[in-house]
């Protein structure tokens, strides 16, 4: 059985820094959360091949404690990135660590996919680390609801593990209308679409 010292412990907030994108930062997470202790390899994957402008409107889609949406702020400190999950307890560490980073363009809210997201909000760049058991009707929804969110000419970049590449092709090709694969690794692939500048979906 835990000591009271070692469950107090457990409670404590787990603290690390990484590089990502070439960027500094530093995280809180908390068990519970995905990859609690250090940036998985996914995101890792996904952060090496994002291109994002400096005045970019961009959204983190499953932020967990956010790195993705974090790094992408800090890549775009003219523009506003959303990070959103589903879970309140990545939310509040999400905003803690836009906080921690001094990114006072990110901000983490609750929502289930873009169910919470204001429906006039668009993105010049929609990224995610897609869970492997989402499920491909989720998944359907997910990328329907990117291509409706993104503003004309702007991207949707997602890492999903190997497993899925292929369901990824044929619905972001079938979306979007076109599909590049930018890194396949050992276990994710990076992809990215573009919502076409004349897209009227």
């Amino acid at each position: 059985m835990l000591s009271h010292q070692q469950l107090a412990e457990l409670r404590h907030p787990l603290r690390f820094e990484a590089h990502l994108a070439g960027r500094p930062l530093r995280f809180e997470s908390t068990w519970g959360l995905f990859s609690p202790r250090e940036i998985d390899e996914g995101t890792r994957l996904l952060l090496q091949h994002v291109e994002v402008a400096a005045d970019a409107d961009c959204l983190d889609l499953g932020c967990g404690y956010g790195p993705i949406g974090l790094t992408l702020a800090a890549l775009a400190p003219a523009g506003q990135t959303l990070l959103v999950d589903k879970d309140f307890v990545a939310v509040d560490f999400a905003n803690r660590n836009a906080a921690l980073n001094q990114l006072g363009n990110a901000h983490a809210q609750l929502s289930n996919g873009f169910e919470q997201v204001d429906p006039d909000r668009r993105f010049d760049l929609i990224a995610s680390n897609i869970p492997a058991k989402v499920g491909k009707e989720l998944l359907s929804l997910l990328l329907h609801d990117a291509h409706a969110r993104l503003k004309p000419g702007g991207h949707l970049y997602v890492v999903t593990i190997n497993g899925l590449r292929q369901f990824m092709k044929r619905n972001l090709t079938e979306v979007f209308g076109n599909y590049d694969k930018l890194k396949q690794g050992s276990h994710y692939t990076v992809a990215v679409a573009r919502r076409e500048a004349t897209a009227e979906r």
